[in-house]
């Protein structure tokens, strides 16, 4: 048996501190992490089949695992009941958080009887290549290189070397007493003396409960949990990776299995207005920082996904490792040689979000300017689109692109806004003309004939009126195609039933209730809602798709734009919809 089995994408927690994020195993093992920054190469690595790990597990046996997140925070309890006594690990990346030096906070806390946990610390930096070495003890506090990082680990001074170079600790802590293990993994020496461990976690707590909690929505602890997530996703420069994984499968050895390690302008504009309609203005303050920044820099070259920092996406490459079963290794993504035409429209939103919370700067505005430019200069170019296929002329691209020329000219000085307006009429009316279905809904392309979830979301952004005919018929059509038991698919592959070909889209789930709410058709509405966020792990993770008849997560873990439409729609379903 493997001495840390590989576990359904349900059972992991996640940490994180804006420039790196970890998942933690239901025997305490820190099974994924990359050091220094999201898009390093990972230090723990066996949830795809690399090396490395970090655990802290009962040494009793047998025990069952649970956990919890103390509120507004990604501060995270890994929980055991063995047949004796109950026992924790409070658990999370130091706050706030610093690009050069991770550092883990772990406390073992007895919270009964005597406890006794076994520690193994094993980095393997580089997705496993390479382990510790000048591995040294002085006054109890263990000094290491791993690769090109340098190491601290304080609390574990009587490990031993064991195996491999690892460090093993069985670690004994009195009844109702507590015993810190903190870990810095750094790209430059670490020259200065390790702060004490309360004041490490003080900070930390300090830094969460800055972060505001949501209230006045149907689901408030869910709601404030998306918030922690996204914030834990969000880089001190404003960028927010898209996922904190890679490589896990969408679909059994089907090859959709992708690096989403970097931050995505479409899925950064999700983020920001969800911030905006919870009243969470660092977030939206971040999304539009980066969003005008790359307008600003890149122009009409603007990519559909950048690293956290504004760098570039490197390219795609296998690892020879495993992977994830049903999947393959993967790092670096194609798609930044894509063009992504609602990318600009999806902007051009989240700017008028800012502009309702009077948060635009002129350089905002500047910013805007460039994406209307490209949106009015490339419009009829053949694009990617939402799903990041083969170029074709997708109505939701054009649509979204309505969509955000109309919200922001509301708030436009009246020049630009008139052009603005006339610039969405005149999209609007040539997808009319190409784009409309015999049926009466809105199609994918002008030769494609299919219903897609993704034409929902023009009208939920105000591209279209909520009693337009095509807005009406789009989602009978949506609902009577893409749906099954509650969830929502993207669109037809092929002739097979949906959940044969991937997972529901919850994303697409969460708009569906949104363009129900819009409708006015209130229960069904709640009912997508309730549905979709129960499609989520122990603790309370979502993943990008999920597997109906199997009750299981699908693809990277978590998925920031799930959290950021359940944001979303938690807080528009507790009243009446306004546009």
């Amino acid at each position: 048996m493997t001495e840390f089995p590989l576990y359904v994408l349900r059972e992991y927690a996640f940490a994180a501190d804006g420039q790196r994020g970890m998942l933690i195993g239901p025997r305490g093992e820190i099974a994924w992490m990359c050091a220094p920054r999201w898009d390093s190469p990972a230090i723990f690595s066996i949830l795809i089949g690399g090396e490395g790990v970090y655990a802290v597990t009962p040494t009793d046996e047998p025990f069952v695992w649970g956990g919890y997140y103390e509120p507004g925070s990604l501060i995270w309890h890994s929980r055991w009941m063995t047949t004796s006594h109950a026992l924790e690990c409070r658990e999370a990346l130091a706050m706030p958080g610093d690009e050069h030096t991770v550092v883990i906070l772990r406390r073992v806390l007895a919270l009964e009887g005597d406890t006794r946990v076994r520690v193994v610390l094993e980095p393997r930096a580089d997705f496993g290549k390479h382990g510790m070495s000048r591995v040294k003890c002085d006054h109890d506090i263990w000094t290491a290189r791993c690769g090109s990082l340098y190491l601290r680990w304080s609390g574990g001074g009587k490990a031993k070397v064991g195996a491999r170079g690892r460090l093993e600790l069985e670690l004994a802590v009195p009844a109702r007493q507590h015993h810190d293990l903190v870990l810095e993994v750094s790209d430059h020496p670490i020259t200065q003396d390790a702060p004490p461990a309360d004041q490490l976690w003080d900070a930390t707590e300090t830094a969460w409960r800055s972060e505001s909690t949501v209230s006045g929505t149907i689901a408030d602890r869910d709601a404030s949990h998306a918030v922690a997530v996204l914030r834990g996703m969000t880089s001190s420069g404003g960028g927010m990776v898209a996922g904190a994984t890679m490589a896990l499968p969408e679909r059994f050895e089907q090859g959709r299995n992708y690096d989403y390690r970097y931050a995505w302008i479409r899925d950064q504009c999700y983020a920001g207005q969800a911030a905006a309609e919870t009243g969470q203005f660092g977030l939206l303050d971040d999304a539009v920082r980066f969003v005008s920044e790359r307008l600003t820099a890149d122009g009409a070259g603007m990519k559909p996904a950048y690293t956290v920092d504004g760098g570039a996406v490197p390219e795609e490459m296998g690892l020879n490792l495993s992977g994830y079963p049903g999947g393959s290794d993967r790092v670096g993504n194609w798609v930044t040689h894509q063009f992504q035409l609602d990318a600009f429209g999806e902007a051009l939103s989240l700017f008028a979000a800012a502009a309702q919370n009077d948060r635009l700067t002129s350089e905002h505005w500047s910013a805007a300017e460039v994406a209307v430019k490209v949106i009015e200069r490339r419009r009829n170019t053949p694009d990617s689109g939402i799903w990041e296929l083969d170029a074709q002329h997708w109505t939701h691209s054009r649509l979204t692109c309505v969509a955000g020329l109309r919200a922001l000219a509301q708030w436009a000085p009246k020049p630009q806004a008139g052009k603005w307006t006339s610039l969405a009429d005149s999209i609007l009316a040539k997808a009319s003309s190409t784009s409309v279905h015999p049926s009466g809904r809105w199609q994918r392309t002008p030769t494609d004939a299919r219903v897609d979830s993704a034409l929902l979301i023009p009208a939920v952004r105000g591209g279209l009126a909520a009693d337009d005919p095509r807005t009406v018929a789009t989602l009978d059509d949506v609902l009577h195609e893409l749906s099954e038991d509650g969830y929502m698919y993207r669109f037809r592959q092929d002739e097979r039933e949906l959940g044969m070909s991937e997972g529901a889209f919850l994303l697409c789930g969460f708009m569906t209730s949104l363009a129900l709410h819009q409708q006015g058709r209130e229960v069904e509405a709640a009912r997508w809602f309730e549905r979709n966020r129960a499609a989520c792990g122990t603790p309370g993770l979502f993943a990008e798709e999920f597997s109906v008849s199997q009750r299981q997560l699908r693809g990277n873990l978590p998925q920031a734009f799930v959290h950021a439409l359940l944001l979303e729609s938690a807080s528009r379903l507790s009243r009446p919809w306004t546009a």
